[in-house]
């Protein structure tokens, strides 16, 4: 259960050093160290108002910054109402299992709903087992295997 000390907005400019701290232990914990100009990128799409950019929200218990949740709405040929694809979502290890995490989604859900497109997925790493209990009872496992472009074009085969 959420506790009620706990609340969720959209970051604001104030809130760049909260962010900041987030995401990059977020970053920390997928081994991904990023350049500075892509957290201020980052930064700066989550406060345009263009409904095409990225969105997001800030979990804070009383005045600390205890979690995050970046997504994006874009188009699907299968799917003439678009969907939603849930980029990052981030909770400090001192709030995981209170509820965070799925209020956080939550959020997400709601915003698709919003506009229209329900259809919300996301990724996440098959080591991120306290992740994936809260995703096997939120969400439904698919059975696609992702891949990606190899670094060098020319290992193509």
């Amino acid at each position: 259960m959420l506790s009620e000390t706990i609340t969720l907005r959209a970051p604001t400019p104030s809130d760049r050093g909260a962010w900041n701290a987030l995401w990059t232990a977020y970053l920390d914990y997928y081994e991904t160290v990023l350049p500075k100009a892509a957290h201020d990128t980052a930064f700066e799409q989550l406060l345009s108002s263009d409904p095409a950019t990225f969105n997001g929200r800030i979990a804070w218990k009383d005045a600390v910054p205890v979690g995050l949740v970046h997504w994006v709405h874009h188009p699907h040929m299968w799917r003439p109402e678009g969907t939603c694809y849930l980029q990052d979502l981030f909770t400090v290890p001192s709030v995981r299992g209170q509820g965070v995490g799925r209020s956080l989604i939550e959020v997400v859900y709601a915003d698709a709903d919003a506009r229209g497109a329900p259809s919300v997925y996301w990724l996440t790493q098959e080591f991120n087992y306290a992740g994936r209990m809260l995703y096997d009872r939120i969400g439904e496992r698919t059975p696609f295997i992702r891949y990606n472009r190899p670094a060098r074009t020319d290992r193509l085969q």
